[in-house]
């Protein structure tokens, strides 16, 4: 109805028989769909020829221009060029240009999306530092939707540290100063009593995966506030790029509350909430309405991630909704996976079972503890034993140094099943010569405590010490991929949260892995998705890291990897897809029925393409 109101009033340069054409040409009517929200809004203020008010006193400069400025960009396919889901700039072809008005829109010129691609990483490759780089990326993820995930899908080992870790630190840190547009939706204190009518404003309905952050714990970089939206922005352009989650099914969020960081307080360009951060019950009664909201607008099977947030947010957050709704933290349960992915791989290089090992956390923070506990629940699958007894084999270091019974009184909740009988130990070297552990992993966000002198004890009892340095971002690293190989003279297994190069050692090329939980979540969504689960259980995560670690080659062992090269991370993802659905399918708690006989195939053919479409 709203399209016939409008057409009639376009005359003979624009009948309703030509509007209907542009919608169905376009193939998918979501690109006009969206002008007729406009029309909507506007029929009250409609001016001369059906369009809006003579706003910019057009309306009567001719008799013979009728058209709108509005309608003018409605008539030639201008709006086409701007939305980016549909935008394929120079590769629209001859025909599509004429059947969408968007000849003389263009140069003349017909370029290939591979050419495109060619031209585009060409151009990326000139920039030398990393910022501009990521801008680049977000301009590019703006304009043209395709082509950006073709480039991160087809250069992923490339690009994935220009749109993640660790440049997506910087980004956030500078966020204000580089800020162009939203991104994501912003729901803050400011919207309290109204988040539902917030979540309604976006333009998507369809929405399976959100990513939610408040800021502040941003990687290892600590409180930036509203700016911590580049975390769901990354996080989402992965789920699409290596799980195939489509773009218009991922929602980013950032829930601002102030921030305690007096930098951004003090800054002209602050993008947030000017104050200090809400907490207590005003925090709660803000994430319950937020909670509440998002069920009753996308429904039971809604999968929220929880990104960044602080730890005694993050446990209290994931505690609260996990048995109400679909919810993940990726801090917590998507390290823990994929570091336990990386033990069970690393198993054929330093012999053994889990069971035969002992553990050494420095940080008991929620990705320690997170790791600590499904290396205890793996353990105690594979034994019967109860994870009681189990734990036993994990040791953690807190600020406070070893955590032990005598300290029991006085820990955080999450720490107390991490209290073993042991004197007090107060720094990490003594507690290494003390424990005389197997693995040493990092999770502190704190750079360089892996000194010489911890690597060089690991090194002294271990044939093959396994270091794992697992903050981000690469500043924030406990030691570095060279340090961790000379102090150990070759001999360890080294794997990090963000990025290091090869390292050539006495002529031996040592390739670092990295535990990256790229390689978890979005294989670990996706099965959330096709399986229709309503509830994230622990035999999930566990089937997540099974299936990551056995597509560790032997050649990725005979250079020191306990992870798969991100090159083949789609397979990859749709392997651990189908792994979590059939755990989902076995625990009863799928909606998608029935089961589908192949779960890989089923998987790889949910997954979004981002091939251009023929407009024909």
């Amino acid at each position: 109805m709203i399209i016939s109101a409008v057409a009639s009033n376009m005359m003979m340069s624009l009948t309703r028989r030509t509007f209907l054409k542009r919608i169905v040409g376009v193939g998918e009517p979501k690109v006009w769909a969206f002008m007729g929200s406009v029309v909507k809004e506007m029929e009250s203020k409609a001016g001369f020829g059906g369009g809006v008010q003579d706003v910019y006193g057009e309306d009567y400069a001719s008799e013979d221009q009728v058209l709108t400025p509005w309608t003018a960009s409605v008539a030639s396919g201008h709006t086409l060029l701007r939305e980016p889901r549909y935008n394929k700039g120079l590769a629209f072809t001859e025909r599509e240009r004429d059947a969408h008005y968007l000849r003389g829109l263009l140069p003349p010129a017909v370029l290939t999306q591979e050419l495109q691609e060619k031209k585009t990483m060409h151009n990326l490759r000139k920039y030398e530092v990393p910022l501009q780089r990521y801008m680049a990326m977000m301009d590019l993820q703006e304009r043209n939707e395709g082509l950006f995930y073709k480039l991160l899908i087809d250069n992923v080992e490339e690009l994935l540290p220009v749109v993640y870790t660790p440049t997506v630190g910087e980004a956030c840190q500078k966020y204000g100063s580089i800020f162009r547009r939203p991104q994501g939706l912003y729901v803050s204190l400011k919207d309290k009593g109204k988040i539902l009518e917030v979540l309604k404003n976006w333009p998507e309905r369809r929405i399976q995966v959100i990513v939610v952050t408040d800021g502040e714990r941003i990687l290892g970089l600590g409180d930036l506030g509203c700016q911590g939206m580049g975390i769901p922005v990354g996080k989402l352009s992965l789920y699409t790029a290596l799980g195939g989650v489509p773009p218009s099914a991922c929602l980013p969020i950032t829930i601002d509350v102030g921030t305690n960081n007096e930098k951004l307080l003090n800054d002209e360009f602050y993008t947030g909430l000017k104050h200090k951060r809400a907490t207590g019950q005003e925090y709660a009664e803000l994430l319950e309405e937020f909670m509440t909201a998002v069920k009753r607008n996308y429904g039971e099977k809604i999968l929220v991630q929880f990104e960044d947030f602080a730890n005694h947010n993050a446990f209290e957050l994931l505690s609260k909704y996990s048995s109400s709704h679909l919810v993940f933290n990726d801090d917590i349960q998507g390290t823990a996976s994929v570091v336990l992915a990386g033990l069970i791989a690393s198993l054929k290089l330093i012999g053994g079972t889990l069971a035969d090992h002992t553990f050494l956390f420095l940080g008991a923070g929620e990705a320690g503890t997170g790791i600590a506990e499904l290396i205890a629940l793996e353990i105690s699958k594979k034994t019967k034993a109860p994870v009681e007894e189990t734990r036993k084999k994990i040791w953690l270091v807190d600020s406070k140094g070893l955590i032990v019974q005598s300290r029991v009184e006085s820990l955080q909740h999450f720490k107390k099943p991490w209290a073993h009988e042991h004197e007090p130990v107060r720094e990490l070297v003594d507690a290494v010569k003390a424990i005389k552990p197997t693995v040493l992993i990092g999770t502190s966000g704190v750079g360089k405590q892996f000194t010489q002198e911890v690597v060089e004890a690991m090194a002294s009892f271990n044939e093959k010490p396994l270091i794992l340095a697992l903050s981000n971002p690469t500043s924030q690293s406990e030691c570095t991929a060279e340090e961790a190989y000379t102090w150990t003279k070759g001999q360890a297994i080294f794997a990090s949260g963000s990025p290091f190069d090869p390292v050539e050692y006495e002529d031996k090329l040592l390739v670092p892995g990295q535990a990256n939980n790229a390689y978890i979540f979005p294989g670990f969504g996706l099965g959330l998705i096709i399986s229709g689960a309503i509830r994230v259980h622990d035999e999930m995560l566990l089937a997540a890291s099974e299936a990551l670690a056995t597509k560790v080659t032997q050649e990725n062992y005979d250079k020191g990897l306990i992870y798969p090269p991100f090159t083949n991370i789609r397979k990859i993802s749709a392997n651990i897809a189908a792994k979590v659905a059939a755990t989902v399918y076995d625990l009863g708690l799928a909606s998608n029925l029935p089961r589908p006989k192949d779960l890989v195939k089923y998987a790889e053919s949910r997954m979004y393409s981002p091939l251009y479409r023929n407009y024909l």
